[in-house]
């Protein structure tokens, strides 16, 4: 229930986007007005054909009529082929109107840690509406006002006529709405079946190295299989159900139609009806019944557009779009958190608990921050909140006085490089990767930035340099140069922040020298540069420290007072002397200290900044 206000709020932006399609509606309505009317060119050639020319004789008055019926069927089919290239670019152009729109719901949604189902299939969906209403359905809903003015003429011609095709519309009409109340729920849980068959099967291609390395080629497809093979199961239930529907109304609209001539037969003998009115009623009856028989075959379609217009209209309603703040000057490198309490996102009605809490400190131009603490402090954490990516829930992070929500957020990205743990190249050249996807790079900002992460002479020894091709389902390079490719991406552009997430976990020894005369660099340009660090070498530059305990700011200061005054007094009285030396003269940690049983404990934070002391 949760949902429901999210849901009416992202309605609101569906529909203003339709809303902007409606000149081309009534442009539709208006050719549907004269193909319409030019429906009726058939039945009334046949009434002239059987009622005057086979009792004249006059082959001229059927050479005028035939010459006549033929213009008008072509000017009937240029209005219907006009009116279906409407409806294509109609769907074109809604797709257009919202697709940044959901392009950046979805990321918002995934960069924030939300994966529901939604977020998956949301481009998905919107391409679902857009066939709808490029697809012949539009074109039924608009002939649809006219089956009731057809059996109305049928009515003219005789009651009996009238009645018979009164009753037969109405039958179609209740197929129609039993269709859509039974095949509802089957069509969504195929539609949700399948989605999920897809995903898994994208998971398993992109990481078909690990399933190829582990012998896991079986398994995965046997899971895979088991899922495709309950989509298909629920697809082919779906299918069976509307395809029954679509199959009766197709008979029966046959059937009347037959019906309609024997009664016209009939009436022929019995009242002297024209045996051109009994032609003419068939024809007509068919042509009043061929939109509802439109919507019924179709009817899986719609049911997939409602489906995806309602998952839509949730997502867009929980990420709501953010208005394009006032234009700031480009600001100076100092970073300051006052009272900063993050949570994680959460969906409407949901209540998450803080991860961290209570962070207070400043960082000046020229500063190298390390934050260090145990899997689960909040390194990470904080990490998304530095990028803006999770907003406070209470206190500020500012930006030269600037909380980040005065900037706009493409704006803000570009003042920030972001190196995350698992470091993803997309489909495009090294050199495109580097420029963060730029439609034109800067040859000169590209070559800039990679020399900066000393990744310029691994670029050139590539067979094609900086125009090799990687994709994002993988490619030959090591993790250790997409690493210092992406490196070389987040200083692409001058940023001001630097927040480096494990930056050296894929590195060798000469990938982290080059990490350090990164961080080196940055600092002598006046640059801010925050490391969250397990491994002691990548904080050896950095001139602060920030120590995480379970979500608290536990301390903050210069590198050398913090690692005397927090963590060298609890090392040396729980490290035995022995134990301890190799870390002194920067032969490894320690793996952990012992009880008076032996057991080990381990000891990741002190055994980390002793480390980085001795490096």
């Amino acid at each position: 229930m949760a949902r429901i206000p999210a849901q009416k709020t992202g309605q609101v932006e569906i529909t203003k986007a339709r809303r902007t399609c409606r000149k081309a509606f009534w442009l539709v309505g208006v050719f549907s007005f004269f193909a319409n009317i030019l429906m009726l060119t058939s039945p009334l050639y046949m009434m002239q054909v059987y009622d005057r020319v086979l009792s004249s004789g006059s082959m001229e008055t059927l050479l005028a009529l035939t010459l006549l019926v033929g213009f008008l069927y072509l000017i009937m089919g240029c209005l219907d082929f006009i009116r279906g290239r409407i409806l294509a670019r109609v769907g074109a152009q809604f797709h257009d109107q919202l697709a940044k729109r959901v392009f950046t719901a979805v990321q918002d949604k995934v960069a924030a840690g939300f994966h529901d189902e939604n977020a998956k299939v949301g481009l998905r969906d919107l391409e679902s509406m857009q066939k709808a209403l490029s697809s012949p359905i539009v074109s039924a809903v608009f002939d649809l006002p006219w089956s009731p003015l057809f059996l109305l003429l049928i009515a003219s011609f005789h009651p009996y006529l009238g009645a018979l095709a009164f009753v037969g519309g109405l039958v179609l009409v209740i197929i129609a709405l039993v269709n859509q109340w039974m095949s509802k729920a089957p069509v969504e849980q195929a539609s949700r079946m399948g989605a999920g068959a897809h995903l898994l099967a994208d998971g398993m291609r992109n990481n078909a190295e690990l399933i190829q390395g582990l012998g896991m080629r079986q398994a995965a497809f046997a899971k895979w299989r088991t899922m495709r093979q309950m989509a298909n199961v629920a697809e082919l239930g779906a299918s069976d159900r509307t395809g029954l529907f679509g199959s009766s109304t197709k008979t029966i609209r046959i059937a009347l139609q037959s019906a309609m001539l024997g009664t016209g037969a009939y009436l022929v003998l019995t009242e002297g009806l024209t045996p051109g009115v009994m032609i003419a009623s068939s024809v007509i009856m068919g042509r009043a019944l061929a939109p509802i028989e439109t919507l019924i075959s179709q009817w899986g379609l719609v049911q997939r557009a409602l489906q995806g217009q309602e998952r839509l209209a949730t997502m867009l309603g929980e990420t709501p779009e953010r208005p394009a703040p006032m234009p700031l000057a480009r600001p100076k490198a100092k970073l300051q958190l006052q009272g900063v309490t993050l949570v994680p996102p959460t969906l409407p009605g949901q209540v998450s608990k803080p991860v961290l809490q209570g962070l207070n400190f400043d960082i000046n131009p020229g500063s190298a921050l390390g934050v260090i603490g145990a899997s689960g402090a909040g390194k990470s954490s904080l990490a998304r909140a530095l990028i803006g990516l999770w907003h406070p829930a209470s206190g500020r992070i500012r930006l030269d006085g600037s909380t980040y929500n005065q900037y706009d957020m493409d704006i803000l990205g570009s003042y920030i490089g972001y190196l995350p743990q698992q470091v993803t190249l997309f489909d495009g050249t090294i050199a495109e990767n580097i420029a963060r996807l730029a439609e034109v790079p800067d040859p000169d900002q590209v070559v800039a930035a990679a020399k900066k992460a000393a990744v310029h002479e691994m670029i050139q020894q590539l067979p094609q340099g900086y125009d090799t091709p990687v994709k994002v389902s993988g490619s030959r390079l090591s993790g250790g140069q997409i690493q210092r490719i992406g490196l070389a991406r987040a200083l692409y552009g001058d940023p001001l922040l630097l927040v480096l997430d494990e930056p050296n976990s894929n590195l060798d020894n000469e990938g982290s020298q080059a990490l350090n005369l990164a961080v080196a660099s940055a600092r002598k340009d006046g640059r801010v540069v925050v490391i969250m660090a397990h491994r002691p070498a990548a904080i050896q530059l950095c001139d602060k420290i920030l120590i995480l305990d379970k979500g608290t700011q536990r301390a903050f200061g210069e590198k050398d007072v913090i690692l005397k005054e927090h963590l060298q007094p609890a090392a040396a009285k729980a490290v035995p002397p022995k134990a301890a030396a190799p870390a002194v003269q920067g032969q490894g940690a320690p793996a952990g200290k012992q009880d008076a049983g032996g057991a080990a404990k381990p000891q990741p934070v002190q055994s980390d900044v002793e480390n980085s002391k001795a490096g």
